[in-house]
C-alpha cells in the first residue's frame, strides 16, 4: 500500500494532514476505486455488484442484463401507501454515526460511520495526523451530479452522507414499529448510505424516488436499485407512485 506523508495545511483552522491511501483497501470491500466489475477508478460500482454495500460509489447500470435484473428487483417490491409521520425523531435511530451497531458492515472497527464511508468512496483520502480514521480532505466523485469535489473538513457539509432511504421514509413506511436495533441498522447500513455533493442532498430531503431523483441522468437506474435493495433488506414497502417511477428509470 503506497502511504504518502503530507505536511500540515497553512490554512488557519485546517486540521493537521496525516497520510494519503490513494486506492487504498483493507481486503474487505472497503477501499477506493473500481470494484469487481464496477466501472473505473473513483467513478464507483455496480449496486448489483455491491449487495452489501461494501464497495464505494454508485456506477451506472447500461446492459440488457443487468437492466432486467433491476427490474426483477423492484418487481418484488411490496407497495403500500405511506402512513403519517407523527412521532418521528432522528434519535430513534439512535445518534448519528454511530460505530456500535452491530448486524451491518464496518460496525465496531473504532471508527464513526461518517468516516468509515468517506474512506470507502474518496480518492486521495487523507486522515488527522495521528487518526486513522478522521478524514480531512479527499476527493469524491459524486454520483448524484457527475462531478469531482475537493472536499476538506473545514467545508464539513459540502459532502453530506445520503441515506438512500431517508430514515423519515422508513418511519413512513413501517420503521415506526421496529425495535431500535433494526432502527440503528437502517441509519448505518453502508448498502443506505452513500457521500454526496451536499446542496444536492438537502434539496432531496425525505423523498422516495416519485418525488427526487438524482440530477445526472445516468446513474437514476443505479439509484433506484439501491434504493430497492435497502427498501428489500429491510422488508420496507414503497408507495406506488416510487415502484412506477423506479421501473420507468430501469427501462420498464
Amino acid at each position: 500500500m503506497l502511504v504518502v506523508a503530507l505536511a500540515a495545511s497553512p490554512l488557519a483552522g485546517c486540521d493537521a494532514i496525516g497520510t494519503v491511501q490513494p486506492g487504498a483497501s483493507d481486503g474487505t470491500g472497503a477501499g477506493n476505486g473500481a470494484a469487481d466489475g464496477g466501472g473505473s477508478a473513483g467513478q464507483g460500482t455496480s449496486p448489483l455488484k455491491n449487495r452489501d454495500g461494501t464497495a464505494p460509489g454508485l456506477a451506472p447500470l447500461t446492459g440488457d442484463a443487468d437492466l432486467a435484473a433491476a427490474r426483477k428487483l423492484i418487481a418484488a417490491l411490496e407497495v403500500k401507501g405511506r402512513g403519517p409521520r407523527t412521532g418521528y425523531d432522528r434519535d430513534a435511530f439512535g445518534y448519528a454515526w454511530k460505530d456500535s451497531v452491530d448486524g451491518v458492515p464496518f460496525a465496531r472497527n473504532g471508527c464513526d460511520t461518517r468516516n468509515d464511508l468517506l474512506e470507502r468512496d474518496g480518492q486521495d483520502v487523507a486522515f488527522k495526523s495521528g487518526s486513522d480514521c478522521v478524514v480531512v480532505s479527499m476527493t469524491l466523485h459524486d454520483p448524484y451530479t457527475g462531478k469531482d469535489i475537493a472536499w476538506k473538513k473545514q467545508r464539513a457539509t459540502a459532502v453530506q452522507i445520503d441515506h438512500m432511504v431517508p430514515l423519515s421514509y422508513g418511519w413512513q413506511m413501517g420503521a415506526a414499529r421496529w425495535n431500535e436495533d433494526k432502527r440503528e441498522r437502517l441509519a448505518n447500513d453502508p448498502l443506505n448510505l452513500l457521500p454526496v455533493d451536499g446542496p444536492t442532498n438537502s434539496g432531496k430531503g425525505d423523498s422516495g424516488p416519485a418525488s427526487w431523483l438524482p440530477p445526472s441522468k445516468p446513474v437514476r437506474c443505479a439509484y433506484v436499485v439501491r434504493f430497492a435493495q435497502v427498501a428489500a433488506k429491510y422488508e420496507l414497502p414503497v408507495t406506488a407512485a416510487d415502484k412506477r417511477v423506479m421501473t420507468a428509470q430501469c427501462g420498464g
